[in-house]
């Protein structure tokens, strides 16, 4: 078994799918750190695979010491607060941005939320600059992260390359079961 010395991240927006790339990684072979204070519901059926210090990460990244050979997943944002004293290994995952506005606002509804603030261009746009601002973060220090972009939506259509590309990334994990975590029942709301 491979000795990992870094911290494996899944990142992205949120609803890019970074929950089931969670699990694929876990069951191929690198432990979830994981709390289950967000439980699993009709937007996320298999859990949200969370682990809450990670919010707190720009005041406290003592967590991220005991994380080393482990995954956890960080929404895109965070990824910016982490300390440079580690090695991370990013699997950043990207879905249709339409798709991504789209469940957001499935999800708010669902909970009793308007999702009348912005309009689905302008939150698009918002989104554009945030990860172009964390991907000129993770570039401008090479020695501390290292990348893989992940396509959620050829993930669902044909998910072996994608799951094979993250097994080489991450030293080798078992592709067949992370193959077994894809479900594309679970891929709701696609892009017209």
């Amino acid at each position: 078994m491979p000795q990992r010395d870094y911290l494996t991240i899944v990142s992205g927006l949120p609803r890019s799918g970074t929950s089931m790339m969670m699990r694929m990684i876990d069951e191929g072979g690198i432990p979830a750190l994981i709390d289950n204070v967000r439980k699993a519901d009709e937007d996320n059926p298999k859990g949200y695979y969370e682990f809450e210090p990670v919010k707190k990460t720009k005041h406290d990244a003592s967590w991220i010491a005991d994380g080393l050979g482990k995954v956890v997943k960080m929404v895109h944002l965070l990824l910016l607060d982490l300390p440079l004293d580690y090695h991370y290994r990013v699997v950043f995952t990207r879905r249709h941005f339409d798709e991504v506005v789209k469940s957001q606002n499935v999800m708010l509804e669902r909970h009793g939320k308007s999702t009348d603030d912005l309009p689905k261009d302008r939150m698009i746009a918002i989104y554009r600059t945030q990860i172009e601002k964390v991907q000129n973060h993770m570039r401008a220090h090479p020695d501390r992260f290292q990348v893989l972009e992940v396509d959620y939506n050829a993930m669902i259509r044909d998910p072996r390359p994608q799951a094979e590309a993250v097994s080489g990334f991450l030293d080798g994990l078992d592709v067949d079961k992370m193959l077994g975590v894809v479900d594309p029942s679970l891929y709701r709301n696609r892009a017209r």
